[in-house]
């Protein structure tokens, strides 16, 4: 999969298909349709009269607590994070997403699916340039003991760490940069994981609906119940990767830095992002060529100077 970034780009054909919400159980229906320059990736809720339309943007995240869920005016819709994963990596800019229902389908809880559907759709390019947002200075999100490090960096680069008691899981760490081949090798089929414990109790409040083997990697106590066991020793912390840019395509440009994140989520995620796109002097808006020829002489931060913690 070819990445452009000097042009805006669209799918270049209309393509459907259907599924589960994870948490809703509902079926739901999506249709893709190239959409003009400078529209964005935009959803549009087809079963509410006057077919509302909702932005896929940072500052539309309404709910964070299950999955990323964007609204608008009332209207949501959830769990858009594999889906906007594979958008980004697709190097897609302008999307109108058609749905029939409150949730995106989970499909198999990875991004892969949806990263082949629009390879199917294929990629256009249109009459358009793009833009991009470059980390400027070093700063620092955090709740609790959970964080997220930002440094300049002439790449999109992550390094996350999650930290589960449970023998199969524990501590997994995993550093990446942005490569679409590599992201559909190394991160895009890590699925969804959970505990059978908190799906019990979930099912038990009418949520986690759509959740099943199928779909999501579930542990016990001591093992992991999917007959087919783990796709990657490490399945977990690829999955969380896999969150971290689907929620990081939230923001309306491709972003340029590198991002160190500890035990972070959804809602942390969405605070970085706010603060990405809403401080000054923390990025430059700039031309993603441009910003991607500077990687000719790379940035390092300085570990030892400790960022500065965002505010809440």
């Amino acid at each position: 999969m070819r990445y452009d970034l000097f042009t805006q780009h669209t799918i270049r054909a209309e393509v459907r298909f259907g599924g589960t919400g994870l948490h809703s159980g509902a079926h739901v229906h999506v249709r893709l349709r190239p959409a003009p320059p400078d529209h964005g990736v935009v959803f549009y809720r087809v079963d509410v009269p006057g077919t509302p339309a909702v932005p896929a943007r940072y500052d539309h995240v309404v709910d964070t607590s299950l999955a990323t869920v964007i609204g608008k005016d009332g209207v949501s819709v959830s769990t858009v994070e594999h889906f906007m994963a594979a958008v980004r990596v697709a190097g897609l800019d302008n999307l109108r997403v058609e749905i029939d229902g409150v949730e995106m389908p989970v499909l198999d809880g990875s991004a892969k699916p949806f990263l082949e559907i629009l390879q199917n759709a294929g990629v256009k390019a249109q009459r358009a340039s793009k833009q991009c947002l470059r980390v400027q200075r070093a700063f620092m999100v955090s709740e609790g003991d959970a964080y997220i490090k930002v440094f300049p960096s002439d790449v999109l680069r992550i390094c996350y760490t999650i930290d589960f008691p449970h023998p199969l899981v524990g501590r997994q760490a995993l550093t990446w940069s942005f490569d679409p081949g590599s992201f559909a090798r190394d991160v895009a089929s890590a699925r969804t994981f959970g505990f059978l414990r908190d799906v019990e109790s979930l099912q038990s409040r009418g949520l986690a609906l759509g959740g099943s083997l199928e779909n999501a990697v579930v542990f016990d106590d001591l093992n992991v119940l999917n007959p087919d066991g783990l796709r990657y020793r490490d399945e977990c912390v690829r999955h969380k990767v896999l969150d971290f840019v689907g929620d990081l395509g939230l923001c309306p440009f491709p972003v340029f830095g590198s991002f160190e994140a500890y035990k972070a989520g959804h809602a942390l995620h969405n605070r970085l992002l706010r603060a990405l796109c809403e401080r000054p002097g923390y990025v430059r808006f700039m031309p993603a060529a441009a910003a991607s020829a500077r990687r000719l002489m790379p940035l390092r931060p300085n570990l030892y100077w400790k960022p500065p913690v965002v505010p809440a």
